[in-house]
Parts: structure tokens; sequence; C-alpha cells
């Protein structure tokens, strides 16, 4: 979904339906960035985005968006890189609301004790993204 403040939602093939934004200049530029990053020539994109949440939410979707393309980090790190260290838990949360996957790359967090951890359009999807960009991971054990 995107308005004029920029692009509001993603979603997945399989999610549930929603309402569809229509064939604006915003939304065919997200197509072409899209199907450039699916064919591994674009690692960052260059849309605006418009959040809904709260600040926590806000702040720690905006440091998901400084995760280099191909790698990975743990959500105990990504609590301390918003200034929480004792939130990992709701960073999780916060990570797995997310509206704008890929775009807001929440599939680059992974638990601590290993594994892949969640996401919302499924672990396979979060493997498939991840091997795209050749990031390392273990189904056993994942970055601190």
């Amino acid at each position: 979904m995107a308005d004029g403040r920029g692009i509001a939602e993603l979603r997945f093939p399989g999610a549930p339906p929603g309402e569809m934004a229509a064939p604006t200049p915003i939304v065919e530029k997200l197509a072409r960035e899209l199907r450039e990053y699916f064919q591994g020539v674009r690692t960052t994109f260059d849309l605006p985005l418009f959040f809904r949440g709260t600040a926590f939410q806000i702040a720690v979707w905006e440091e998901l968006r400084k995760i280099p393309y191909g790698t990975t980090v743990g959500y105990g790190g990504l609590a301390r890189r918003v200034g929480r260290p004792r939130s990992a838990r709701a960073v999780g949360r916060t990570v797995g609301a997310n509206p704008l996957p890929i775009l807001i790359p929440c599939h680059r967090v992974l638990p601590i004790a290993g594994g892949l951890g969640g996401f919302g359009p499924g672990t396979d999807w979060k493997r498939r993204l991840l091997d795209l960009e050749g990031a390392f991971y273990s189904e056993k054990s994942s970055p601190r």
C-alpha cells in the first residue's frame, strides 16, 4: 500500500488480501527496485517509506534499515542499538510487526539462541532472502 507520503505496507504472495496500491510512479518504482533486488543487482532501496507505529517501533524499524545487505544481527544487538539493551523481546515483537519486509530488512535479524527465528511471510522466505544476500546463518546458531 502506498499513499502520498510513501510506501506504508508490503505484502508477500499468499498474504491475506489487503488494499492494493494504485499504479502510481512510486508503486512502479517499488516494483522495479524489488525486481532488481531479486535479480541480485540492488542492495539498497531508494523509496520513501511511511511508518505507522509508536516511537519505539519506528526507532527499531529505522535501525533495521541500517543493517547492511548480506549481514545479520541478533535481537539483543538490535536492542542495544536502539538504546534498550534489556528489551530484546520487545524488539522481537516490533521486528515481527514490520509492515515493510525486505524494504525494512527484518529478515536480517536472528535469535541469539540459534536458528532462523520467525518471519511473517514464513521461514522459507527468510532463508531465501538470506541466501540471495549471501548472508551467513546457521539453522543451529546465529550471530550475537
